[in-house]
């Protein structure tokens, strides 16, 4: 005789060489519409949803699902086999669709809503570590309340009539009975009857939490850290969630950085670069004076050692901080100041200038002497 049952591929919608992802997908989406809950009084609904409940025990089993493809429904039958594979597995079947679907129909406590949270920093903070407490917007069990809802805590409260204070209701029949969040007081097992003015009934009020949030020294700009349990609280007595803080660090005026070293462009004036100077310079501990030698050219790179960032997050190994010179042409003279500079480039002897006197020997090894008739190249 032949078996009446349906395909289990065609009850699920489904090509045979559908992957595991797929079929989970079209059994949650064909088990929600027709779970018992969904459907009250409606016995189609019903052995709809237990023809896909049935469809998926075997095609979600790899050893099941090859034995259905290669012998069809016989395949499965305690003849060819030697087991029902819907006696063993219907148990875990009932305990799979809770599992499954508990979060969508309200059997499981819900964890509360995480929060996110930037914390602008110094990158001295960065560097040395800091402690920062930080204020952000929360919404929290109502003080006046204590998040019951009611005028005066539990005196304003009376045990829900609709689950007898139990907080779920079953539904369902046999095997297939799943016990839900009551609607009607959300789990809690008790009703407003005398609402709390100040939430209205809800039991949440917004707030401001405070949270210190210690930097560890090194800390990278974008790092992010999980503070378990400063979300939201749970509903329905559910885990409060979780506060993100990702550290930000501004940008310094002065100093750039590359790995654990500090890097500062420092601009002297060329007389400060020929004759030397007494300069301030930054760290992030905070100024110092560097002596810059007489004839110092742009380019130049002193280094102070350990003035850097720190090699690894929590380390208190530094890098080093190079100062960078850059010497500054004067811009804006006036006739004045560009004849005092001629008298002083005539009073300068070659020697000063030896980077000079070798692109001048350069070009007259490449070129013979100096061709006074040559083309000058002018800026356009």
């Amino acid at each position: 005789m032949a078996d009446a049952r349906r395909d289990y591929y065609d009850v699920l919608g489904l090509p045979r060489n559908a992957d595991p992802t797929e079929i989970k997908r079209a059994y949650r989406a064909l088990a929600l519409r027709y779970h018992p809950d969904q459907n009250r009084d409606d016995k189609q609904a019903e052995e709809k949803f237990k023809e896909v409940s049935e469809a998926y025990t075997v095609l979600s089993d790899p050893e099941k699902r090859a034995r259905y493809d290669r012998l069809g429904h016989m395949g499965l039958s305690r003849d060819a086999a030697g087991i029902d594979p819907l006696a063993v597995d219907l148990e875990a079947m009932k305990s799979l669709f809770t599992n499954l679907f508990g979060d969508l129909i309200g059997g499981k406590k819900g964890k509360g809503r995480d929060l996110r949270y930037t914390l602008d920093i110094s990158m001295a903070e960065a560097a040395h570590g800091a402690s920062k407490t930080i204020r952000f917007p929360v919404r929290a069990d109502c003080p006046t309340c204590q998040g019951t809802g009611a005028r005066g805590g539990e005196a304003g409260l009376k045990v829900c009539a609709t689950c007898s204070g139990k907080g779920e209701v079953k539904t369902g029949k046999g095997i297939f009975s799943l016990s839900r969040t009551c609607t009607v007081c959300q789990g809690v097992g008790k009703v407003v009857v005398d609402a709390c003015t100040d939430c209205r009934g809800v039991g949440l009020t917004d707030q401001q939490r405070e949270y210190t949030v210690s930097i560890p020294p090194g800390t990278d700009d974008g790092s992010a850290r999980r503070i378990s349990g400063q979300g939201e609280p749970g509903r329905r007595g559910g885990s409060a969630g979780d506060l993100n803080v990702t550290v930000k660090i501004q940008p310094h005026p002065l100093l750039r950085r590359d790995g654990a070293l500090l890097i500062c462009d420092l601009p002297l004036s060329f007389t400060q670069a020929a004759l030397g100077c007494q300069i301030e310079v930054p760290t992030l501990e905070g100024r110092v004076d560097m002596k810059i030698p007489p004839g110092t050219q742009s380019g130049a790179t002193f280094r102070l050692r350990g003035k850097g960032y720190p090699t690894a997050v929590g380390q208190t190994t530094r890098g080093d901080l190079h100062i960078k010179v850059h010497v500054e042409t004067p811009q804006g003279l006036n006739e004045a100041q560009r004849a005092l500079l001629r008298h002083i480039e005539e009073k300068l002897a070659t020697a000063t200038y030896p980077r000079i006197e070798k692109y001048q020997e350069g070009l007259r090894q490449l070129f013979g002497p100096a061709d006074t008739t040559a083309t000058p190249i002018t800026k356009k």
